[in-house]
């Protein structure tokens, strides 16, 4: 397959490549760069994609989802409603969704029964559309703990370690652990309020790291937050840095985050700027302001969108984006967030998130220049994932 198109954002640093080309074979990326060099090693039938206006970019990576969440105005409760073949076929749906708006890659953050490595291989067989999943199976909490009626309900480290060897075994990608509390469980811990022992999460990113897995943190408090770091675990997710009275980012700590290389997904919901009406604009800004914090200090945010919880819908990682463009981050970077970045929190770095010769052909094709304008990546021209072009209209 040869796609032609006004510009290619190619390599690691998505260099931009005027009338520049794309050559697929076999899943992965043949050749790249000017459109007259890369087409005379096209063969006659191969089959041929021109977007004259448009730009050809690494296809997009949501470092934060649920795919077993419906984003609806309770999604636990719509959950516990179905069982596992209900929840599997919403959960291809929404992986359908995910692939249309330009993600062909996206990390599952927590699941039930490990329906997400099925529909990861679904995916890699052929037999589902989506995009490639890395999952996190059952999250790691405490007895009636953040996300506990996904089953992962463990007390003292031998239950820890156990759980972390039962989701190695059943196809984990990466650990997921609960470290502090969250909103979308009633009567749960507070979101700042910690929920392991030091010994328990030092045993947890042991297992996960013997297994060769990374290990993923729900932080939202400062403590659990300064817990993970001190454990050494390879993302925070949210890191909003609250107390219970406010938020305060400690700068010691954010120092370690750096110097550790630790990645931070903040994942921002698409409907951030209605942050203020929900919490007040004073609190809002002081959540913004805690990841301007973290972006200028120099941190390797991510990017991810909290997909299937609430008012987080699977379409809305463009979105999402421009609470970076808020902030003052340049494109390029937000970009990055989403795409290289991404890709080596996930692991993936020699895989996926850049257009370089011999990597997975995973590529979005924009109608205009990402590099000026965010809102072109809402206007998808084509998803190629894994080499497979994903026809939007028909999503055959």
């Amino acid at each position: 397959m040869l796609i032609t198109a006004a510009h290619v954002l190619a390599g690691p640093d998505r260099q931009p490549i005027a009338d520049g080309a794309v050559l697929v074979r076999e899943g992965t990326i043949a050749g790249i760069g000017p459109r007259e060099e890369v087409q005379r090693h096209a063969h006659p039938d191969e089959p041929r994609l021109a977007f004259p206006a448009g730009t050809v970019m690494p296809g997009l990576i949501d470092a934060h989802v649920h795919l077993c969440f419906d984003a609806g105005p309770e999604p636990v409760a719509t959950l516990e409603e179905q069982d596992d073949e209900a929840l599997f076929t919403a959960m291809q749906a929404r992986a359908e969704q995910l692939l249309r708006t330009g993600i062909t890659t996206a990390r599952d953050l927590g699941d039930r029964n490990g329906l997400a490595v099925r529909l990861a291989q679904s995916v890699a067989d052929g037999l589902s559309a989506g995009p490639r999943v890395v999952s996190a199976t059952t999250p790691v909490t405490p007895p009636g703990g953040h996300c506990w009626f996904l089953g992962g309900e463990v007390s003292g480290v031998d239950e820890v370690r156990r759980l972390v060897q039962s989701n190695v075994a059943a196809g984990a990608k990466v650990i997921k652990v609960m470290e502090t509390g969250g909103g979308l469980t009633k009567g749960g811990a507070k979101s700042w309020e910690t929920q392991f022992s030091r010994a328990e999460l030092d045993a947890l990113v042991d297992e996960a790291h013997r297994a060769g897995l990374p290990v993923a943190a729900h932080a939202h408090g400062v403590d659990g937050i300064t817990a993970t770091v001190e454990a050494g675990v390879d993302t925070i997710e949210h890191c909003t840095w609250m107390t219970a009275d406010g938020f305060e980012v400690l700068e010691d700590v954010l120092t370690q985050i750096i110097d550790k290389g630790i990645y931070v997904c903040p994942a921002v919901s698409p409907h951030w700027p209605m942050l203020p009406k929900f919490f007040g604009p004073e609190r809002a800004e002081a959540m913004f302001d805690a990841v301007r914090r973290m972006a200028q200090a120099g941190v390797r945010l991510i990017a991810g969108t909290d997909a299937g919880v609430q008012r987080a819908g699977f379409d809305g990682l463009p979105s999402s984006l421009r609470f970076y463009e808020h902030l003052g981050l340049p494109n390029e970077r937000i970009l990055a967030m989403a795409t290289t970045e991404a890709a080596g929190a996930l692991g993936l770095g020699d895989t996926t998130g850049q257009l370089t010769l011999g990597y997975s052909a995973d590529l979005l094709v924009v109608e205009g220049d990402p590099l000026t304008d965010l809102d072109s990546l809402k206007s998808v021209n084509a998803v190629i994932a894994a080499g497979r072009h994903h026809h939007l209209d028909t999503n055959e």
